[in-house]
């Protein structure tokens, strides 16, 4: 019977190391991310609307063409000329000097927009991790659920043998119930680890959009730095967020200029043109322009009066800020103090990469510390828990000996499994705090990757006004319709050989780290 334990657990480990056929891949769950996440088109969008700003400006510096068109019918007149007319006029301003607050308002929005683009590769790094740790923790506890379960064969096998040997009077009745209570707890153990397991599942489809299925062991990290120096080096220059903060600095530098702006001088030049027809409604009395006054006074034959009158001008308008009631001190000492809040921001977002990077080095460095010391607690705590079984035969381990050394084995077992997935997923925070996470650093091509230019350049110059899209349609993916996830458990084979236990044991294990 204590053979039988033993082997049990041993087709339970090897059950948990085997990589399942026709597994998901953490590269097609970071491609399904990459083009289903909302959180990443969300940004998209976000981006796409901050292109627009930049044309947004270059427009206050263009010229503006309008038009108008007025109909006029004269209810009251006392000095008519016509009862009805009909006018239309256009008008074209040509902006000549703004004081600089065109130049300086495109040059902000340019910058925002490449702080834009520093966040968009930010979400993007950002949700990779987040996928990467929710990859990880499906596959850490189901090993955690397959452990706790191969624990729970185990331990009804040591029920079954202490209450046999009771019976024939080897054992006391409290052999009897410790080996119930500690299956018990195991039990209960085992419903915990499946709990966790269906909430890794849901997570997982939260980001991905999808269930996973028999999830394969994730490839090796590449590129990790050699030291925390290093990487802290290769953050400050290629972090998305830093650089996403450091663009916005600048923009609220060029904020200042526009407010400065305000205090000088607009110069335009304009044309204008205008045409009235009055619709044959000219009065057919002799009119006199400047109103009745001394019968004597000249009068104008109606045959002379045009029933069209036309117009075209030209001219130069300059205006000139004299007094606007503290206005414009006011917007430059705002512009100010967001230029200040800029750099403050810039100086956090530099601090915190800093302590993400040390950290997540740090971490990454324990865990491959732990991965080698919990090796070892496997193999220790495997032979001596064959010792204690082993002694317990002659007489000189109890039966709690045997609970004990079976309890120690599987949280080796479990430490293990988790100090491998804090490994990957600090390595992996580790690079996307260095700005090395990104699509093409994970070898997302294969014409997916999404170039926000491509927007860009189609509209940075644009000039149309009566250019139109379709409304969009959203991107992302729901998961309304995904099943619930459950974590179902395989029962254990009853007997297995020994060579296929020390097989299954210490087969051949996919290195994650």
């Amino acid at each position: 019977m204590r053979n039988s334990a033993k082997y049990l657990l041993a087709a339970a480990i090897g059950a948990l190391i085997a990589a399942p056929a026709g597994a998901d891949t953490l590269r097609e769950a970071l491609i399904q991310a990459y083009q289903n996440n909302p959180t990443i088109t969300g940004q998209r969008a976000q981006q796409r609307a901050t292109d627009e700003t930049l044309p947004i400006a270059k427009a206050d510096g263009r010229p503006n063409l309008t038009g108008s068109g007025t109909f006029q019918e004269n209810l009251i007149d006392s000095n008519p000329f016509s009862d009805r007319q009909f006018a239309a006029a256009i008008d074209l301003a040509v902006p000549v000097y703004s004081g600089g607050a065109v130049k300086y308002s495109v040059r902000a929005a340019d910058k925002r927009v490449d702080a834009g683009r520093a966040e968009l590769r930010g979400t993007e790094s950002s949700i990779f991790s987040q996928t990467v740790s929710a990859y990880m923790n499906v596959i850490r506890d189901d090993a955690i659920v397959r452990l706790n379960r191969a624990n729970v064969g185990v331990l009804t096998v040591n029920r079954e043998a202490t209450s046999d040997r009771f019976q024939i009077g080897d054992l006391t009745r409290t052999d009897v119930a410790q080996a119930e209570a500690r299956l018990a707890i195991a039990q209960s153990d085992l419903e915990t680890a499946r709990s966790n397991l269906i909430q890794s599942k849901e997570n997982y489809i939260e980001l991905v959009g999808a269930a996973p299925d028999a999830l394969e062991p994730p490839p090796p990290l590449p590129n990790l730095p050699e030291t925390a120096s290093t990487a802290v080096d290769i953050a400050l220059d290629s972090n998305p967020d830093l650089i996403a903060a450091h663009e916005r600095r600048k923009a609220a530098a060029y904020d200042v200029r526009v407010a400065e702006a305000g205090r000088l001088p607009r110069v335009s030049a304009f044309t204008q043109g205008s045409y009235a027809n009055f619709l044959g409604s000219v009065q057919t009395q002799n009119f006199n322009p400047i109103g009745p006054t001394d019968p004597a006074d000249p009068v104008i034959p109606i045959a002379t009066l045009p029933n069209t009158q036309e117009s075209v001008s030209v001219g130069v308008r300059a205006n000139i800020p004299l007094y606007q009631g503290g206005r414009v001190s006011a917007q430059t000492r705002r512009a100010q103090a967001l230029l200040g809040l800029a750099q403050e921001q810039e100086i956090a977002a530099e601090r915190s990469v800093v302590a993400q990077v040390r950290s997540s080095y740090a971490s990454w460095q324990a865990a491959l510390q732990v991965i080698q010391s919990s090796q070892v607690a496997v193999e220790s705590n495997q032979l001596a828990l064959e010792g204690v079984r082993a002694e317990n035969s002659v007489g000189n381990r109890t039966i709690l000996d045997i609970l004990n050394a079976e309890q120690e084995l599987l949280n080796s077992q479990v430490q293990l499994v988790t100090a491998r997935r804090n490994a990957y997923v600090a390595g992996f925070s580790l690079l996307a705090a260095m700005g090395r996470a990104e699509a093409e650093d994970l070898g997302l091509e294969g014409g997916i990757l999404y170039d926000p230019l491509l927007y860009y350049n189609d509209v940075r110059g644009s000039r149309n006004d009566w250019s139109t899209q379709d409304d969009p349609e959203p991107a992302a993916t729901r998961t309304v319709d995904t099943l619930p996830q459950n974590a179902p458990i395989e029962a254990l084979p009853k007997t297995i050989g020994p060579e296929a236990a020390e097989r299954n044991l210490y087969g051949p294990r996919e290195p994650i780290n």
